[in-house]
């Protein structure tokens, strides 16, 4: 079975309707492997704290050493 197959049954045992969890797991697959090139480390290693990410969030709980990415400016009034 691919990784991305486990994923999705993954996403969709964490609560996630199938045609989402299929999302999702392609979604997190691509942003594991930029992390990895980003950071020089492998796709396997990223996936994995990525998971780690998912599931606590589900459970409500955020890591300690989690950085939120900045805000966004807002949308309206651009010239």
């Amino acid at each position: 079975m691919s990784d991305e197959k486990q994923l999705t049954q993954l996403c969709v045992r964490l609560g996630a309707p199938p045609a989402q969890a299929a999302t999702m797991a392609a979604q997190l697959l691509k942003r594991a492997r930029q992390l990895a090139a980003e950071r020089g480390s492998t796709p396997e290693t990223e996936l994995k704290r990525l998971l780690e990410l998912v599931t606590r969030g589900r459970a409500g709980e955020v890591p300690k050493d989690f950085v939120p990415p900045p805000p966004r400016p807002p949308m309206g009034n651009i010239p």
